[in-house]
């Protein structure tokens, strides 16, 4: 198991035992390794269906311009939906 793999699954681990609801923030915030946002939401979206983190490697790669707005894209709609469903509790 890759030491990425073990990392969220630790964050997702202990986010689990301080009875918190895993989310992209949360695991991002627990990680000593930056990762992308995609990565992440990737990781969760598959513990959420299945409790288990995938296999995932660390790749050494330079983003296009295109990419790098996709991630930006996909984390303000993630935060977006955060923000709305915070608001709506509120």
């Amino acid at each position: 198991m890759s030491t990425i793999t073990q990392e969220i699954e630790q964050a997702i681990a202990s986010l689990v035992a301080d009875n918190k609801q895993p989310s992209i923030a949360l695991i991002k915030a627990r990680l000593t390794t930056p990762l992308p946002i995609p990565v992440i939401i990737k990781a969760l979206q598959a513990w959420q269906k299945n409790a288990k983190v995938p296999h995932i490697e660390k790749q050494q790669r330079v983003l296009t311009a295109d990419q790098r707005i996709e991630q930006l894209e996909q984390q303000v709609l993630a935060l977006s939906t955060r923000l709305a469903r915070l608001e709506a509790n509120g």
